[in-house]
């Protein structure tokens, strides 16, 4: 105001400030506090309302409490009697306006809704202020602590409106804690629109001001103003006067002390909000939750989905390498994928198909126990813990809400992503390479048997004996025949063990394929609404910060 020089606050600063605390708002909803919040809002509807106005007006408040000359000083500055003085307080009911300069006030005066308006002849004033004081509208408010409710907060909501605060107080209320508690320490980010009057100081003599002032000073400083300076005036002998009016006129020729006050308010609201929201967000991902997507597994199944994948691969693996003659027997049993109604009944399924599993709509695993939703109820508060656990209540709250998504729904995504998933590879290629050995094989120990059962028909119808040949001492046909069995059961047996490695192999990368599908659902159903309040948290931070630079 005239005694320090501070940042001009443009009209694209302002506009930018108000929006990210609009943004904020938006982003922040119901997990902000309440009161604070509505404030927010109505702020940014009158950053929008006063900004849109045109005109280079600047609105000055005489504020004060009963008694401390706020009319008297209001007549002396506009050099005539407009607002009325009298001995009975409260006087003032209704704020008065005085009007400096030609351009017409009246669309500000109307948004302010202030009815009566006095226009200040060029020279009228009372004042000797170097400069001109053309758009100026200075205005005497009610007295913020009078006895009657509709005047104070009359008086309390024009100064939600002002530009520049005048507060007006006298030696004999100066130190009052309705002043300085509910006005000046919670405006205290408005310094560089503050006028600070000790009026009324002829009833003290000149070292009873200074002493006066020097108190004031101290209980600004208190106040959080430390840099407010203390105008001594007196109406009735004009003192103080040419001082004030400079300030005054410093004030209207800056043309910028509605966009510093509005300024201070988005600085003001913005701190408010502040402890609304954390300094960080922690990082959540699927992939690095191993204790939830174990937790979904178990509930989904995939254990005895994975069990169920061992035991079919041993099975389809004894019915390509086993011995040809009791191969057979594996058809007769049950395909554990197909019990579970993971199969689509061909034996064979490709990464391709599984669309053919989707259509049958859901599987026939079990439901999962009751450990098993125990396990899942755990690991997602363990999450909403570990994502919430920095943040204030309202965002701890959400995140609780987020994480723990209906369990219907959970169920069948989770039933759906084990459709979902192929359960089968490309059949081994030693499966068929074994399996053309034992039908070698076993052709082999046929026609051993065949050879000896011509020879005993040929013996039962005492035909000639035919020679047989011989292996060392035993005939060939027995050879043919005791080794094809032997050969056949042995490869069996050796192709059941490679098979129970394969198995397990195959287990583990189709425990893995499921893992990923679950780690996908889990992502989507749980992860996804998780990160979601995570990023409004991140967006509502991020833009008060930014409402808080201007």
């Amino acid at each position: 105001m005239g005694c320090a020089t501070v940042k001009a606050v443009s009209a694209e600063s302002l506009s930018a400030a108000s929006t990210s605390l609009d943004r904020a708002l938006e982003s922040g909803g119901d997990q902000l506090p309440e009161a604070p919040a509505a404030k927010a809002r109505s702020l940014v509807t009158k950053v929008g309302e006063r900004t849109s106005i045109v005109g280079g007006h600047t609105v000055v408040a005489l504020a004060g409490a009963t008694g401390s000359g706020k009319s008297s000083l209001f007549n002396t500055l506009v050099g005539a009697e407009v607002a009325t003085v009298g001995a009975r307080r409260p006087t003032t009911s209704k704020p008065t306006a005085g009007v400096w300069g030609d351009e017409p006030a009246g669309p500000l005066l109307d948004w302010l809704d202030v009815a009566t308006r006095h226009h200040v002849e060029t020279g009228s004033e009372a004042t000797g202020a170097v400069g001109s004081l053309d758009g100026l509208v200075l205005l005497d408010l009610p007295d913020f602590d009078s006895r009657e409710t509709s005047h104070h907060v009359e008086a309390e909501r024009i100064l939600e409106l002002v530009d520049v605060f005048v507060w007006v107080t006298d030696p004999q209320k100066y130190a009052d804690a309705r002043l300085h508690d509910d006005y000046v320490s919670a405006l205290a980010m408005h310094d560089a629109v503050t006028i600070v009057v000790l009026n009324q100081v002829d009833r003290l003599t000149d070292e009873q001001v200074d002493q006066c002032v020097e108190d004031l000073k101290r209980l600004m400083v208190r106040d959080g103003m430390p840099g407010a300076t203390v105008i001594p005036t007196s109406a009735r002998t004009g003192r103080g006067l040419d001082l004030l009016g400079q300030r005054l006129s410093n004030a209207v020729a800056g043309a910028n002390a509605a966009r510093d006050r509005l300024a201070a308010d988005v600085r003001q609201t913005a701190a408010a909000l502040r402890p609304g929201v954390a300094d960080s967000e922690p990082e959540i991902r699927a992939k690095g939750e191993g204790e939830l997507v174990d937790a979904l597994a178990r509930a989904a199944g995939v254990p005895t989905v994975v069990r169920a994948v061992q035991r079919d691969y041993l099975m389809q693996a004894i019915g390509h390498t086993g011995w040809p003659f009791t191969r057979w027997v594996q058809r007769l049993k049950a395909k554990p994928l197909r019990r579970l109604r993971l199969d689509n009944g061909r034996g064979e399924i490709s990464h391709s198909e599984a669309d053919v599993r989707s259509v049958l709509g859901r599987s026939s695993l079990p439901p999962p126990t009751p450990a098993a939703r125990a396990a899942v109820d755990l690991a997602t508060r363990r999450l909403a813990d570990k994502a919430g656990a920095a943040l204030p209540t309202p965002w701890g709250d959400a995140i609780d809400s987020a994480a723990a998504p209906p369990g219907h729904a959970m169920a069948d995504a989770l039933d759906q992503a084990v459709i979902g998933t192929s359960l089968r590879s490309r059949t081994p290629v030693w499966w068929h390479v074994i399996g053309i050995v034992q039908l070698q094989i076993a052709l082999v120990a046929v026609a051993g048997l065949a050879w000896v059962l011509i020879l005993m028909l040929l013996g039962w119808l005492q035909f000639p004996s035919i020679e047989t040949p011989m292996l060392g001492p035993l005939p060939w046909p027995f050879v043919l025949l005791a080794g094809g069995v032997v050969a056949g059961l042995l490869l069996a047996l050796i192709s059941r063990f490679l098979a129970g490695i394969g198995a397990r192999r195959r287990a583990a990368v189709i425990q893995g394929r499921l893992h990923d599908s679950i780690s996908t659902v889990a992502d989507e159903r749980i992860l996804a609404p998780v990160t979601e309040v995570l990023d409004r948290h991140r967006a509502t931070r991020e833009h008060l910060e930014a409402a808080a630079k201007v």
